[in-house]
Formats: structure tokens, C-alpha cells, sequence
């Protein structure tokens, strides 16, 4: 996530977090989705993995992506990526619709895998990972954006126990940004509006 003021309004006149630009697509995001608590174990999925794609771009790329990545990832299926061919990897690296990345590509494959390792194991990939927090969502309210940290020792803890599991593309920033976007971590800034709900 890249953080350049402290908050942006839109043409609503909402104060907004000031990653956020006056993109509609981003301002949804932001007000819908960005902080608040996600526990579907699917949507957990999707949402991990889509942040490994991100790592080295910004999340608006992603986001302008989301849609043609469900399409061609089979909605995000677990089961179904795990079983991915090579024909079928090549053909996704050939996708201009997604990030055309060798090893983040690979990776989704790779983490699938252990995604379903995980729930066959412990029953829920969401309270595998709710555990970095208790299972109870942190609310930060920074007063600024420089107040909002690029990863803390629950990141590094959680990125190291998806790694010990099998997980790609799952460092400490990328596993951080997760938390925040799936709302472990509530780091709306004060004078934010989703700050005020």
C-alpha cells in the first residue's frame, strides 16, 4: 500500500484514507470492503492470493484485475486450482487480463495446495489465520498515514507460520497489507469516515 496523504474525499465529499485516489473503483473498495472483518474461508483465499500478486505494484492494478482473475481462476476454488495443469499455467501466463507473473502464477498453485491441507487438517483457513489476532479484530485508528506501520510482529508471525505451511509470496508486507485489507487490523485514520461507523 502506498501512502501519500492523510485523507482524500471524493466526489461525495466522504474524507477517505489517503491511499485511496479519486478512482470510484478504489473509493468502493475502501468504503465496502478495505478494514472490515472477513471470514469466509474462499474469500480469505482469494484475497491472500491476489495480495501475492500485488507484491512490487500497487493494489489499484489488482483491483482493476479482480474480476478477469475470478473468471479465469474458477472463482477463486481452492480445489480446482490445486489441480491446475501446466497447459493450464501457460495459459494464464499468456492472459494479459492478469499479472503475467511466472512465480506468483506457480505460487497460487502451490498455495492452494496447502490452503487445502490447512482445512483438511484444522477444519478453517479463516480461523488459521484469525488466530494472528485472536481471532478479534484490531482497531488501530492511526492519526495519519505515517502512523500506519508497513508490518508488525503479528505479520511476521503470521507470514512465518503460512511459510512453515506451504504458502508462496506470504512475507511480513504482504501479509500485513492481508490483515488490513480482510480486517484483522482496522487501520482506517481518524477522519476517515469508515473510521466514524
Amino acid at each position: 500500500m502506498v501512502w501519500k496523504h492523510d485523507r482524500v474525499s471524493g466526489a461525495d465529499g466522504k474524507p477517505r484514507c489517503g491511499w485511496v485516489s479519486d478512482d470510484p473503483l478504489y473509493q468502493k473498495y475502501h468504503d465496502t470492503e478495505w478494514g472490515r472483518p472477513l471470514r469466509d474461508d474462499r474469500a480469505l483465499f482469494e484475497l491472500l492470493t491476489l495480495e501475492g500478486c500485488q507484491a512490487g505494484l500497487s493494489w489499484i492494478t489488482v483491483l482493476r484485475k479482480r474480476e478477469h482473475y475470478r473468471k479465469v481462476y474458477d472463482g477463486f476454488e481452492p480445489a480446482k486450482i490445486a489441480r491446475y495443469t501446466p497447459a493450464k499455467l501457460a495459459k494464464l501466463l499468456a492472459d494479459p487480463g492478469i499479472i503475467r507473473h511466472r512465480g506468483k502464477i506457480a505460487a497460487s498453485v502451490t498455495n492452494a495446495k496447502a490452503y487445502l491441507e490447512i482445512v483438511a487438517r484444522e477444519g478453517s483457513f479463516s480461523k488459521f489465520l484469525w488466530a494472528a489476532v485472536d481471532g478479534k479484530p484490531r482497531k488501530n485508528r492511526p492519526k495519519n498515514l505515517k502512523g500506519v506501520p508497513a508490518k508488525t510482529p503479528e505479520s511476521d508471525a503470521l507470514s512465518k507460520k503460512l511459510s512453515k505451511a506451504g504458502f508462496k509470496f506470504v512475507g511480513s508486507t504482504i501479509c500485513y497489507a492481508f490483515m488490513q485489507a480482510s480486517g484483522m487490523v482496522d487501520d482506517h485514520v481518524a477522519g476517515c469516515h469508515c473510521a466514524k461507523e
